[in-house]
């Protein structure tokens, strides 16, 4: 018994997951829904496009700020390079000074500090143009990087501009493909489409009123007749009758109208 029940639940289910699945799937196909589904779509895109545009400016704005520290640490090269030249040239002065005694060159403080200072300015320029070669390389990849991207994002945006018309397109699709069914379905008399109907009673409306119309066009024509008809009738049974009453002595003799007196002058 439980089996059966269960059995029965299942059913249950299941009818109700297809009407479910089957009313889900006849609203997705709505023309509005589908252009409204369309534009959600095309807004999320356009929104991480910006995102991406965003992230695009970031890079660019890096790569502006590594083009700026390559400049400086390239200018500090520079520098460090004269000043290295700098304490190698007043050493060598010093050599002149003495005459080549590398005793009394090295036994010198100045020699002492050119050393000092060509080896101080020698270290830190190797680090400066390490690191000058670590942005230069850091700076082609960045290039690189936000070329491809930019490349990126306007295949992006040509995607989009090709989405937007494909909206246009699956809504007309729809539309078609509704209206074909809708006949199909009129031809095979499986159509439970309104409109149709509703088409079918505004034509018959229009029928009634135009037979209507006509119908009292009609009437209003026989009425006409009608009522020349009763006149002709009475004027003709009037004739019969004077005719018939002058015939047997009982028509009505016109009484002639008394002759007026002539005014005599009187006499003198």
């Amino acid at each position: 018994m439980f089996k059966a029940v269960g059995k029965y639940f299942r059913a249950v289910w299941y009818l109700m997951t297809f009407r479910v699945d089957k009313a889900s799937e006849t609203l997705r196909m709505n023309p509005g829904v589908v252009s409204a589904n369309y534009d959600r779509i095309i807004d999320e895109k356009r929104q991480r496009l910006n995102q991406y545009k965003d992230a695009i400016s970031a890079m660019i704005a890096q790569e502006e700020s590594k083009k700026e520290k390559l400049r400086a640490v390239t200018e500090e090269i520079g520098k460090l390079e004269k000043l290295r030249s700098g304490a190698a040239a007043k050493a060598k002065k010093l050599v002149e000074q003495y005459g080549g005694d590398s005793q009394a060159v090295k036994g010198d403080p100045e020699y002492l500090k050119c050393q000092a200072a060509f080896k101080d300015f020698s270290s830190t320029l190797a680090e400066k143009q390490q690191r000058a070669s670590e942005i230069d390389e850091d700076l082609k990849q960045l290039v690189a990087n936000v070329s491809g991207h930019k490349t990126q994002i306007q295949s992006l945006m040509r995607d989009l501009d090709k989405l937007k018309e494909e909206k246009h397109d699956a809504v007309a699709d729809i539309l078609s493909a509704s209206e074909e069914r809708q006949i199909a379905d009129m031809m095979t008399g499986l159509s439970n489409d309104r409109t149709s109907e509703e088409l079918r009673e505004l034509r018959e409306l229009r029928q009634k009123s135009s037979a209507n119309a006509r119908v009292s066009r009609e009437l209003a024509g026989l009425d006409t007749k009608r009522a020349e008809a009763d006149f002709m009738e009475y004027a003709q049974s009037t004739e019969a009758d004077d005719e018939f009453d002058a015939l047997i002595g009982l028509a009505k003799k016109e009484t002639p109208a008394p002759a007026q007196q002539e005014s005599k002058i009187p006499e003198a």
